[in-house]
């Protein structure tokens, strides 16, 4: 099995490199529409320089916090897998961080610090999402499933640890073709960020579920700690929420502060990464 996923696997890569040519993305324009000027007009930029390139660099510093998130990220992902030790729980954890990082970085890329580079010029109007967006999209389910994988190994055992290994499985593989399907029919909302929580947040809540379960019965340390991961998360995606409807971003750009709702979000995950670096390792041993 391993021998054959190898030779499959560049084909695999092959294949998706070619659909990136010949999707339908170009054909969502941003909704309100925007031009290259209105676009501008809307978000913080500076005119950056790096030798002889010149560039638009968008909303600066909620692109440096979401570098930072993104490179945090995937250093504790690496952490987590040399210091595995060959346990799966730590191993899969390694490999769930890495790819949320990798999310993060392609994320604030297209979204962020070069979303008008992207997404705006040589067009008379912006596109509303780029392949860099459903890289991020993808990464970002993918690690949710790697995560069940690690909380199959870490908080489960027997037909249950089974049964989230197969749906991690499962989900990844049917996200990537409902992905595919909103590139190429197109439609838009499977390939929103909408669509990534219906599809993430239902993990999120049998881990909580799992882990307080397992704490009432066996009061261990592994799942206290989990708990509060949990419960810090859900505190994340409610401040990010909070300052979305309360309008932040609107309000602090109009008095010429660069910070937004974004911001929130990943300075809360940036404390979230945080708080697992330095406490999850430690009660992990499961094998």
């Amino acid at each position: 099995m391993k021998t054959i996923s190898r030779k499959l696997l560049p084909s695999f890569l092959l294949i998706l490199l070619a659909l990136t040519s010949c999707g339908r993305l170009d054909t969502i324009p941003y909704d309100p529409p925007q031009t290259p000027q209105t676009w501008l007009q809307i978000q913080p930029y500076v005119n950056a320089r790096v030798g002889s390139l010149e560039f638009i660099l968008v909303q600066p510093s909620t692109s440096a916090i979401v570098y930072l998130l993104g490179i945090l990220t995937v250093g504790i992902g690496l952490y987590f897998l040399k210091i595995r030790a060959g346990q799966r729980t730590r191993m899969w954890w390694g490999i769930a961080l890495i790819l949320w990082g990798i999310g993060a970085l392609v994320a604030g890329t297209s979204y962020e610090a070069f979303s008008y580079a992207i997404k705006c010029a040589g067009r008379e109007f912006c596109l509303w999402t780029s392949w860099w967006e459903i890289a991020y999209l993808l990464t970002t389910v993918w690690s949710i499933d790697a995560m069940t994988v690690a909380m199959a190994w870490s908080s489960a055992s027997g037909r249950l640890r089974r049964g989230l290994t197969y749906y991690a499985l499962i989900n990844g593989a049917v996200y990537l073709l409902l992905v595919l399907i909103g590139v190429f029919v197109p439609v838009k909302f499977l390939i929103s960020f909408e669509f990534l929580l219906v599809v993430g947040f239902p993990s999120f809540l049998v881990f909580f579920a799992i882990n307080v379960g397992r704490y009432r019965k066996y009061k261990l340390a592994i799942d206290k700690a989990f708990i509060g991961a949990w419960l810090w998360l859900a505190v994340t995606v409610a401040a990010y929420f909070i300052a979305y409807s309360a309008g932040l971003t609107q309000a602090v750009w109009a008095k010429g502060i660069w910070f937004s709702e974004n911001d929130v979000l990943h300075i809360f995950l940036i404390l979230w990464m945080i708080y697992f670096a330095f406490l999850i390792p430690r009660v992990i041993d499961n094998p």
